[in-house]
């Protein structure tokens, strides 16, 4: 994936979860690694874990994700 692309998706992902209506999904990170995207920080639930993951694959699609939520 072109740089240019995977910035634009990160900045988007990040967006989607820094505005979301969940607290709890507001301080967690988005970083560029290789071919995609990993998810990082720490949430109460795997609710809020898989929640996160599914509102950042509506913006980028099928790019490859990893999920490296911690809940706590």
């Amino acid at each position: 994936m072109p740089d240019h692309l995977a910035r634009d998706l990160q900045t988007k992902a990040q967006s989607a979860l820094t505005e979301s209506g969940v607290v709890a999904l507001r301080d967690l990170q988005v970083e560029h690694v290789g071919d995609g995207l990993l998810l990082r920080g720490v949430v109460s639930s795997f609710y809020h874990k898989q929640l996160a993951q599914e509102m950042v694959r509506v913006v980028i699609g099928d790019v490859a994700l990893v999920n490296d939520i911690d809940v706590r």
